[in-house]
């Protein structure tokens, strides 16, 4: 095996988990997270023998999966649903914590960008700066697209609260 090899198994090894839970929270699906995750890996694997690996490399795989998620979600929506007969196990046990899930899927309902910003700002806990340089954008537009996507969250959560309260 070549050191580039040995290399980005070490790295593989210690950092996967991480960029699929990444890919949960910007896509909010298991099965596709995990196909997600592994694309933009395979796209970091292509170019390793040129990454400059001192420290920067968490930064490069981010940014990679965030343009592989927002590329696959335009490409998913147009592409039409397939019907199956048996629903898939569930990649990951579900901790049966209501709030966590309502926070989930009220993830799940941004657009791309906002997930991706808020995921990115406050799961990743990336400044503002290398928020936009994940995103390829500006500083302003990560700015922009996080307040909007943490007032829909809110909106999103507080009526689901609203129903829960009157439906106790």
């Amino acid at each position: 095996m070549h050191d580039r090899d040995r290399e980005f198994r070490a790295y593989f090894e210690a950092r996967a988990a991480v960029v699929r839970r990444t890919a949960f929270l910007l896509c909010g699906d298991w099965h596709w997270a995990e196909d997600l995750a592994q694309t933009a890996l395979a796209k970091v694997y292509q170019h390793w023998g040129q990454l400059d690996r001192s420290g920067q490399v968490d930064a490069y795989v981010r940014k990679v999966l965030v343009r592989t998620v927002i590329d696959e979600s335009r490409w998913r929506r147009r592409r039409p649903e397939t019907v199956v007969d048996v629903v898939p196990e569930v990649a990951e046990a579900v901790t049966g914590l209501e709030e966590a899930m309502d926070v989930r899927h009220a993830l799940a309902a941004l657009p791309p960008k906002q997930r991706a910003a808020v995921v990115l700002r406050y799961w990743e806990d990336l400044p503002v700066a290398a928020t936009a340089a994940a995103l390829g954008c500006s500083e302003g537009t990560v700015k922009s697209q996080v307040s909007k996507g943490l007032g829909a969250l809110r909106r999103t959560l507080a009526v689901r609260r609203s129903v829960l309260r009157e439906g106790s």
